[in-house]
């Protein structure tokens, strides 16, 4: 049998990872890191690895040091920012719901975030630091409606599953229905950020993001970790082991629709990344729990490579990031669901 890697931090606090999983993410993030590192290196002025890792340290010429840092690497960064938040934020949702079908996009929170944003455009005419916090609100609200109507307790399994789809279904119309009442500017506006695209981003657009990663995934890795696997077991289980159900399953909550609706605000509502990346994560890990660092590894992963992919594909046409991962990501939701029948869970 073999024993958890343990890593120590100060304030007295240790993270426990087993080794297949720090192994997965630690493949996963070098995935992340080299994908971007090609996406980086490529466009109309091509670069090759080593030259882009060598600008990327500071020793690059003039003209390299521009295009790295200046027009490909906000996107590559902004790319990976939103695919870890993602990522993470799948995660949480998936182990408070006990569902590998809680996921952000089909919770609703993701349709939260993106009425809050359309409100901010359409109503409003905001620019991004008016859009991201249109997202960051409309999360929140989604948030605290779905609570209300679970309650703090039952913000778990099916019940949530159910609220979730049916909060979903209901923000879809409002979001069609400000788009509706859009100008034509603003309604292009919108729609662009409703499919989910990474053109044009600049760190700027990703700032609100990078802080709140830098916020929650300490506090989620160090703090909650523990007591998420706890909550896997079952409330009672939980409760035995000393857990303050309501008040650690409301902090999850909380970060994990903060997580999602920051990664909406960066980059749109980019579907089934936070689905898909922790179901996988799981996979290759082969360990029960919520896997939250494989997951955050594993959507940084994914949506660089989606990103990349959709770059590159058709040669002359660009096809948007959520194009991508919703493509991909419905037809692995379609055979999650289909595995999920055979196995008798639906």
């Amino acid at each position: 049998m073999t024993r958890d890697l343990v890593i120590r931090t100060g304030g007295g606090l240790s993270l426990r990872w087993p080794p297949r999983g720090f192994a997965v993410g630690l493949l996963c993030a070098l995935a992340a890191f080299g994908i971007g590192v090609l996406a980086i290196g490529g466009g109309d002025y091509p670069m090759s690895p080593d030259v882009v890792l060598r600008t990327l340290l500071g020793n690059g010429g003039p003209a390299e040091t521009f295009i790295v840092h200046e027009l490909r690497l906000p996107r590559v960064g902004t790319a990976l920012m939103t695919g870890a938040a993602l990522g993470l934020g799948g995660a949480i949702f998936q182990s408070l719901s006990r569902n590998p079908l809680g996921s952000p996009d089909i919770l609703g929170f993701t349709q939260g975030a993106g009425a809050g944003v359309l409100a901010m455009i359409v109503l409003f005419g905001g620019g991004s630091l008016a859009v991201a916090a249109g997202s960051v609100l409309g999360g929140l609200a989604t948030g605290a409606v779905v609570l209300a109507l679970t309650g703090r307790n039952g913000a778990h399994g099916t019940r949530l599953v159910l609220v979730g789809i049916g909060i979903a279904a209901i923000l879809t119309g409002v979001n069609g229905y400000l788009l509706t009442q859009a100008q034509i500017t603003e309604a292009a506006r919108a729609v662009l950020w409703l499919t989910g695209s990474l053109d044009g981003r600049d760190f700027g657009d990703a700032f609100p993001l990078a802080i709140a990663l830098a916020v929650l995934v300490p506090l989620v890795l160090a703090c909650c970790g523990r007591q998420l696997r706890m909550l896997e077991m079952g409330d009672d289980a939980a409760s035995a082991l000393g857990v303050p159900i309501g008040r650690v399953r409301l902090l999850l909550l909380g970060a994990a629709v903060l997580l999602v609706s920051f990664a909406a605000a960066a980059a749109g509502p980019v579907a089934f990344v936070a689905l898909t990346a922790p179901q996988l994560a799981r996979r290759l890990t082969r360990t029960p729990g919520p896997n939250l660092l494989p997951s955050l590894f594993m959507g940084a992963a994914l949506m660089m490579a989606a990103d990349f992919a959709g770059q590159r594909l058709f040669p002359g046409h660009q096809l948007p990031v959520g194009v991508v991962t919703g493509l991909i990501g419905g037809a692995y939701l379609v055979w999650l669901l289909a595995a999920q029948r055979r196995s008798g869970r639906i």
